[in-house]
């Protein structure tokens, strides 16, 4: 057998070598503001090297040496990421060997599907290299640094983006099948397919031994680490709240272009959220698996908006195949965001939903999937189900959403076909909303407004706990449901702060947002407002 398709980017062009030196460019109005103290860890190295919060005058004013701004950051960049790269090697100074634990959490170390690999792998490097895992608030600056709370190794996401890329990438070039565990035969529509499963035990025990090889290679010389530029300062809380499990996940992702080696000079990032139900595999799987078929689907640089939309469906195929040979029951609704440069891309399945904010306006994008919509209703007794009225609407008398990932017992009824949208993002939107159904079922989308406007005025404009406000509201109108909300800034909270008090008139909903539960934007219209 021939090597697996590497972990490649699908952009033109090549990806920088080692020695090159990025080009200089104009920083954004916001670059190099001064981080607030509550927001630096004491773990984390400030820019000045100091564990303490940066000196009010060791930032410089927005404008000032623009074209080395960049510079500056690639430089702290490499001195914040050289102490980390040293402890790891000082953890781990020699290759694990045949049958020598792993250093993650054994869970999960059964056998994969070739397609599973790059995402298995990925999820286990960020769990070990990532310290953002299970916290509050992340801070994405424009010139690409994180400032968060809780670090567990001290390696960025931004490196350890950069480091799962190569590790992944070298495991996929070369040949695996000595990693070949058995043949399983499935039936399909009268035919017999036979799949090749890889021992992932000793495939991760390969994979960390090429991460520690990286990192090696990296200590001597650090490659350019290309860092965000637009503005991003994403909030997110989740509470298992009275239900017995908690069965939300959620993704964050604003180095998406460093986990998938794409070198071209457009931002993206990635924000996910997935509720499950009948157990937490479904909604476990997605979270570590949708994003990679994302970066990896041929045509997230041409088409994006495609390529997250079909992302779904073979999410969906490759954990239904999993729960067959496994038999697993549980399904998991989700809502994804693509951001690309100026354009936003989002797609769903179920009824968990995203908005947007903009100019202090709530803008509902999307209608969740649920039995009772006439379409979905049409859909479902077409292929012979049906739908009745328990509590709420359900299909077939159990779930209540029409489509999902998984719910391989309920399928094709519950569809795993997601809808899309995409929207030109003209600078003036305030942030965006993913939440599960535990959320949207008791806030409206024109409440969240006002939420968010008293938390920034109760704060003087720090919008780090602003899904804690959003969640304990939820909470108090009576949702008993798992929550998780993710608020994503696409300006600075100040600003938004700073425009409702110069001009509270225009900000809160409308009566026609207020009075209609969709409001469908339109790239045209998203240009023009």
């Amino acid at each position: 057998m021939g090597p697996a398709p590497a972990f490649q980017t699908f952009v033109s062009g090549s990806a920088p070598s080692p020695q090159a030196t990025p080009t200089p460019a104009p920083a954004p109005a916001l670059c190099l503001k001064e981080p607030s103290p509550r927001i630096l860890s004491p773990a984390f190295p400030s820019p000045a090297g100091l564990s303490a919060p940066v000196p009010a005058g060791a930032w410089p004013a927005p404008g000032e040496a623009a074209a080395g701004q960049r510079g500056v950051a690639m430089a702290l960049e490499v001195e914040a990421s050289a102490a980390p790269l040293n402890s790891f090697l000082k953890d781990f100074p020699s290759p694990l060997g045949p049958g020598e634990p792993l250093p993650w959490s054994s869970a999960g170390s059964g056998a994969l599907s070739k397609a599973e690999v790059p995402g298995a792998l990925a999820e286990r490097a960020r769990s070990l290299l990532d310290g953002r895992k299970g916290l509050k608030s992340v801070t994405v600056t424009a010139v690409g640094f994180y400032f968060y709370t809780g670090c567990h190794r001290g390696v960025s996401p931004l490196l350890a983006a950069s480091l799962i890329h190569a590790a992944v990438d070298e495991v996929l070039q070369t040949d695996l099948a000595e990693f070949e565990q058995q043949n399983v035969e499935t039936e399909g529509e009268g035919d017999e397919e036979r799949f090749t499963l890889l021992d992932g035990e000793s495939l991760q025990r390969c994979f960390f031994n090429k991460l520690r090889d990286v990192c090696f290679e990296w200590q001597k010389q650090l490659p350019p680490l290309r860092p965000v530029k637009r503005f991003l300062l994403v909030s997110i809380h989740a509470i298992r709240n009275t239900r017995r499990k908690m069965e939300d996940r959620h993704v964050l992702l604003p180095e998406f272009n460093q986990l998938f080696g794409l070198s071209d000079d457009v931002d993206r990032a990635y924000f996910a959220v997935f509720d499950g139900h009948g157990g937490v595999d479904a909604a476990n799987y997605s979270a570590t698996h949708l994003h990679v078929n994302v970066g990896l689907h041929e045509d997230i640089v041409k088409n994006p908006a495609e390529a997250l939309k079909c992302s779904f469906q073979k999410t969906d195929e490759m954990f239904l195949f999993k729960a067959k040979r496994e038999k697993l029951r549980s399904g998991t609704t989700g809502v994804t965001a693509l951001i690309v440069g100026n354009k936003l891309h989002i797609a769903w399945l179920g009824d968990s939903q995203i908005m947007l904010v903009q100019q202090g306006k709530a803008v509902t994008l999307m209608e969740p999937h649920k039995p009772e919509r006439e379409d979905e209703r049409a859909r479902i007794e077409t292929l012979g189900g049906c739908v009745t009225y328990m509590d709420c609407w359900r299909v077939n008398g159990t779930l209540g959403v029409s489509r999902a990932i998984g719910d391989i017992c309920q399928k094709p009824y519950i569809s795993g076909d997601a809808d899309g949208e995409s929207f030109e993002l003209t600078g003036s939107e305030d942030y965006l909303l993913l939440a599960c159904d535990g959320f949207f079922d008791v806030i409206k989308p024109y409440e969240v407004v006002d939420l968010v406007l008293d938390h920034l005025m109760q704060t003087k404009g720090v919008g780090l706990k602003a899904a804690e406000r959003l969640v304990a509201a939820a909470k108090e109108n009576g949702s008993s449901d798992n929550i998780t909300v993710l608020v994503v800034f696409l300006r600075d909270p100040q600003d938004i702060l700073a425009d409702c008090l110069r001009d509270p008139k225009n900000h809160g909903a409308s009566e026609d947002a207020r009075s209609s539960p969709f409001n469908f934007l339109s790239c045209e219209a998203a240009a023009t407002q």
